[in-house]
């Protein structure tokens, strides 16, 4: 389908010279006629109150297209974002239509229709996969909001109605590295683990094992691994890791095998960036089997599932944007095109800390928070990581949306510098996570 976009950019640009032209049309009419008539202009902030909403009409509808449904995590927490958002707003539940388990082909082109002419006026997609397909819809229904969650070209597209939001949820992964971090040490402090009597926890050079499961090698997963790691390092600086991909979102069983090949090479912290209870569980068997490993899991509380292996998740409350996006709909007010925050705004945070987390954890994860509110803490900053040995000085990011079967962009975008005073700063110029750099001490398998 790569090959359509460029034919879709073209009709775009013609579709918007009329539009421009008509709207020079309608404004000299008014003019003739004395009457005046003012654009809302985008907001730029997140009111996550929602602002005042009173007022709105009755008919106003919300439309959700869900990858999974609440089986699945990831889909789980947007879904608990929507509903608390409804509630702040005063949403009635028949006032959000729902699509589940809506695949990345036409099949969400075909929901992100039928949503549309059921009446609603802003429409979700909370998967990457389906903004090419949001794009379409878009592009034939110019009065409603799409939003493509976790997207990347929204800025680039051409397209006013196409709006992109992520999280900074590299903060959360940061802190729930700091979580594990702390474990780690107890655990060297305590002698549980020493390279004389567990010499499968350690490299040749005497560096703690850590493992990730990942889903896939984008920078969103790039970036929370390593934000996982740095967060890691600050507490014990002797650790590696290995990160090993399942190529897939959800897979219990993949992720799961996973888990247990990074223990058995003597991991003893897994973290994860893919969705299912699979790698915790494999966790906890072992823990409970005689092996010293701990979870550190994502977007729900894993502690259900790993009782005594869980720690903490790194995870997202949607609901903040969810209640600003819904909330600017509600008025009439145009939704920012690129939406992301982290603690500044609580729209990440950790889960509930296990019962086998380090003593003085609570406390000392509270300060590390407080330093990254108040931007004393960078989480990329150059001076915690090297590449290939060297500092890194400098690093241009391509924000143009491409056909890599090609290498020839889609949609152009800008070329940025991305490290800025002495820190890579990441979801500034998009909202989507575009930290794509391999820094020493991790692996990827």
């Amino acid at each position: 389908f790569l090959g359509v976009f460029p034919r879709n950019q073209k009709w775009i640009n013609r579709r918007k010279t009329m539009k421009k032209l008509l709207a020079f049309v309608l404004t000299a009419v008014m003019l003739l006629a004395f009457a005046a008539c003012g654009e809302k202009e985008p907001t730029g902030t997140s009111d996550i109150s929602g602002g005042d909403v009173t007022n709105v009409p009755q008919d106003f509808k919300v439309g959700v297209i869900l990858i999974g449904d609440e089986t699945e995590g990831y889909t789980l927490a947007h879904m608990n974002g929507i509903k608390a958002a409804a509630q702040a707003l005063g949403l009635a539940e028949d006032q959000i239509i729902w699509k589940y388990k809506v695949e990345e082909n036409a099949a969400c082109k075909d929901a992100a229709e039928e949503l549309a002419d059921d009446g609603c006026k802003i429409i979700f997609s909370n998967s990457y996969g389906h903004q090419t397909y949001m794009v379409q819809a878009a592009e034939e229904f110019e009065d409603v909001t799409f939003v493509s969650m976790t997207g990347d070209f929204a800025a680039i597209c051409g397209l006013d109605n196409l709006k992109n939001a992520f999280t900074s949820v590299y903060e959360s992964r940061y802190v729930s590295g700091v979580v594990a971090g702390l474990k780690v040490k107890e655990l060297l402090d305590s002698k549980v683990l020493t390279p004389e009597t567990t010499p499968n926890n350690f490299d040749g050079d005497g560096n703690v094992k850590i493992g990730y499961v990942g889903a896939y090698n984008y920078a969103e997963v790039v970036s929370g691994y390593t934000a996982f790691f740095l967060g890691i390092q600050s507490v014990v600086p002797n650790v590696v890791m290995e990160v090993n991909y399942t190529n897939s979102w959800f897979d219990i069983a993949k992720e799961g095998a996973a888990a247990e090949a990074l223990m058995a090479n003597g991991c003893v912290i897994i973290g994860q960036h893919a969705d299912s209870t699979g790698a915790p569980a494999a966790v906890e068997k072992a823990l409970k089997n005689g092996t010293t490993a701990y979870s550190v899991g994502y977007n729900i509380d894993m502690l259900p599932t790993a009782p005594t292996a869980a720690l903490t998740s790194a995870s997202n409350d949607w609901s903040v944007y969810y209640t600003y996006a819904i909330g600017a709909a509600m008025r009439g007010e145009e939704v920012v095109v690129d939406w992301a925050h982290g603690y500044d705004q609580g729209a990440v945070n950790i889960t509930a800390l296990g019962n086998s987390c380090a003593p003085g954890t609570a406390e000392y994860v509270e300060g590390v928070i407080a330093k990254l509110k108040s931007g004393e803490l960078k989480v990329f900053d150059t001076d915690t990581f090297t590449v290939g040995g060297e500092k890194v000085t400098t690093n241009i990011v391509d924000l143009s949306y491409m056909d890599y079967s090609t290498m020839t962009p889609i949609y152009v975008g800008e070329k940025v510098e991305t490290i800025v005073d002495g820190a890579f700063v990441e979801s500034t110029f998009r909202s989507a996570p575009y930290f794509a750099l391999r820094i020493d001490g991790i692996v990827e398998k």
